[in-house]
């Protein structure tokens, strides 16, 4: 039997990545931990569920629709986001999650030898579909623990395409403010694209917080990427999308794969954005009660935490983040490792409902007071 040469075969860049290995399914997981329940606070989903009106679209989604392929480019989707935020649907490109689009923009501009520009300690995406396209990810330290912009600025050369910035930046929340975010898109001048991953943009609620949609008015080399994942729980269906000049979106156009945003998931993101105020606004109370209740216990305990924008939070762990994750699994709680988000000791929490939440504090204070 001949042994195929994928020493020949395989790019070096993809021999050297390593892949990243999902969580199994729930009742995988609770037949591993021995649990009869499971709650997930590690993927900072919207644990209130889809706005009332998406839930009622997807409860009249008809199963004769399935053998009908999707709408090719999410037609009436783009004109729903082209008319809630006064823009042309041109603008839009809607893709399989964010992540399918962070790999469209990588694409569309970079070339052998070029070069993207990122934090060390954000959301890995970024880093992974360049380094596993063949190109380099300049990656800088984060500087209290917030994108550093100057250093972001210090680590690009004329090979560079695109800056990545994630605001407010998962996992550590903080976030570049209006005057912060305006003075790095003029120094950076329209010679390279700048994307701005606004995933959590509706958990944020600050006066000084930069609206990405109202920037690329001025500046059309950004790109802005949202998501209907996180405040829309649709995280199940994968809808993401990006907004920029009709003229970037043109190019990034030409390396996106149409047709990979399902029919259900594109009838439920349109609803979802129908009267989308009421649900905003109980899903912020939401996760402003949990982080309450959540750093009285971190600093009854004595753990350090960081809690800023977003609808979760980080905490330091007493012992190694992947034995607590054990632990408190093994009590019916996922959280999520912070090693791979290079910060080893630390885990994530997603910030929910108070009666989960009061049950993962009863859990991490047991695990912690042993």
């Amino acid at each position: 039997m001949s042994t195929l040469p994928l020493d020949r075969l395989v790019p070096a860049y993809i021999q050297a990545f390593e892949p990243y290995t999902p969580s199994r399914p729930d009742h995988e997981l609770r037949r591993l931990f021995g649990v009869d329940h499971l709650h997930r606070l590690n993927n900072n989903e919207n644990a209130l569920g889809p706005p009332p009106s998406a839930r009622q679209a997807i409860e009249d989604f008809e199963a004769g629709r399935t053998p009908i392929y999707p709408s090719g480019d999410c037609y009436d989707l783009r004109q729903a986001l082209a008319a809630k935020f006064d823009k042309s649907a041109d603008q839009f490109l809607v893709g399989n999650g964010s992540c399918e689009v962070i790999a469209s923009v990588i694409k569309a501009f970079c070339e052998r030898g070029d070069n993207i520009v990122t934090a060390d300690k954000t959301f890995a995406v970024y880093e992974w579909v360049a380094e596993f396209s063949g190109f380099q990810a300049r990656l800088t330290p984060l500087k209290d623990l917030a994108f550093d912009p100057q250093a972001m600025l210090d680590a690009a050369d004329e090979r560079t395409k695109i800056f990545f910035v994630c605001n407010p930046n998962n996992p550590t929340g903080t976030y570049w403010d209006a005057a912060t975010m305006r003075g790095f898109l003029e120094a950076v001048g329209g010679e390279r694209i700048v994307v701005l991953d606004e995933a959590y943009f509706e958990y944020v609620d600050r006066e000084d917080y930069p609206d990405g949609m109202e920037l690329m008015r001025e500046f059309p080399n950004l790109v802005v990427f949202r998501t209907f994942s996180k405040m829309y729980a649709l995280a199940g269906l994968r809808v993401g999308y990006l907004c920029g000049s009709p003229e970037v979106v043109d190019i990034i156009r030409r390396t996106h794969v149409v047709y990979s945003v399902n029919s259900l998931g594109q009838i439920a993101a349109t609803a979802a954005l129908e009267h989308d105020g009421p649900f905003i606004a109980d899903t912020r109370a939401m996760v402003g009660e949990a982080k309450e209740l959540l750093r009285g216990v971190c600093a009854r305990l004595g753990l350090e935490y960081v809690c800023h924008e977003g609808n979760f939070m980080m905490i330091r762990t007493p012992v190694s983040d992947t034995l607590l994750y054990r632990k408190l699994a093994h009590k019916g709680v996922m959280v999520r490792t912070m090693t791979g988000f290079r910060f080893p000791g630390w885990i994530r929490v997603s910030l929910v409902q108070r009666p989960v939440m009061e049950e993962f504090c009863r859990a991490l204070e047991e695990v912690v007071r042993g």
